[in-house]
């Protein structure tokens, strides 16, 4: 099957006073109609930059894509203006962003801000949208949907202001919805909520997702591929099972291990040491060398392949070259891995 969205040596840069900032570096994924791939990776990994280039609102003219391909339904969307962009944001490609806040307008009834949409894209009458706007809502799980359509952005929980949000992303039936930490703001119980809404719906509309998180715990329970991102590339790329059950590289590990187990032993989270490098002068060799404890002289001196580990998992690490040294993950590691897995394959059954 071919793939709804293939991205190819995607590279996006932001000029500033200081410098060049390289945000992405050649980053390559494709996502199939129905999937869920799931982009992980600390604050600053080039995530959420990359899934701005797709939507085509990285800021200009500070902000550029120098080169690489994102082809969608047959158009490299990098060559595309910003008004033929317009026509596929919110109708083919759709964004739900992390504070619902600042994706609502405070001045606007709910009902409008779903409508807008439908109005502009499915070229539906006002009284087609309105009834599909409380269609929407009851989908979102709102209840009351046409009182609550009549209401503020403020007269909502922040769980519920999530929801509208979702519904507006999910308006004209978009074929890739982009998901960027959507969960954050909310406590646990909400989060837990809404992902679960996200699923249904998955499954409902079959639409396939982009979903950008720093929690691996999320991770295991909504997608069915993992991309884990450090300094603007993708440094391992797999199935969930790969990624928890197998991980190969460092980095890597250690997100596995700063995670909290559910089964609540008192061990304690694993911190990666030192900080991600200045990406206005990318290191030579493997970006990630200067925080890895494994870390061979060929790591300072030359970048890693993405090496094959089996048909769905790669990983770009030296340690998997025939001559590296063996490495297992520590057993802190091992032991997170297989707790938390095992919680989110009860959440996935």
């Amino acid at each position: 099957m071919d793939p709804i969205l293939d991205v190819r040596n995607l590279h996006v840069s932001f000029d500033t006073y200081g410098g060049t900032v390289q945000a992405v570096r050649g980053v390559d994924f494709a996502l199939k109609k129905g999937e869920t791939l799931a982009i992980v990776g600390e604050s600053g990994s080039g995530k959420s930059v990359t899934t701005k280039a797709l939507m085509g609102l990285v800021a200009k003219p500070a902000g550029h894509i120098p080169k690489g391909e994102i082809l969608f339904d047959g158009k490299d969307l990098t060559k595309l203006s910003n008004k033929e962009m317009q026509k596929i944001r919110g109708k083919d490609m759709s964004m739900i962003f992390q504070d619902p806040m600042t994706s609502l307008n405070p001045t606007m009834k709910i009902g409008k801000q779903i409508m807008e949409g439908l109005i502009l894209h499915q070229k539906l009458s006002k009284k087609e949208a309105r009834n599909r706007a409380i269609e929407l809502l009851d989908l979102v799980g709102i209840p009351d949907s046409t009182k609550r359509i009549d209401q503020y952005p403020h007269q909502f929980s922040g769980g519920m202001r999530q929801r509208v949000v979702v519904a507006i992303a999910l308006a004209c039936n978009p074929k890739v919805l982009i998901a960027d930490e959507p969960t954050t703001a909310l406590d646990v119980t909400i989060q837990a909520q809404i992902l679960e809404l996200m699923k249904d719906i998955q499954k409902k509309m079959d639409t396939s997702i982009i979903f950008i998180t720093h929690d691996l715990g999320v991770v295991a329970n909504v997608a069915d591929r993992v991309a884990v991102m450090y300094a603007g590339k993708i440094v391992e790329v797999g199935t969930v099972d790969d990624i928890f059950y197998n991980p190969k590289h460092p980095y890597t590990w250690g997100l596995l291990g700063s995670m909290p187990t559910v089964d609540g032993n008192d061990e304690k989270l694993i911190a990666i040491p030192g900080t991600p490098p200045d990406l206005m002068n990318p290191p030579k060799g493997d970006a990630f060398a200067a925080r890895n404890e494994y870390a061979m002289q060929i790591d300072l001196e030359e970048e890693p392949p993405l090496f094959k580990v089996s048909d769905t998992h790669y990983a770009a690490t030296w340690l998997l070259h025939d001559d590296a040294p063996k490495v297992e993950p520590p057993e802190a590691v091992k032991k997170r891995m297989k707790g938390n897995i095992s919680a989110g394959e009860e959440n996935r059954s």
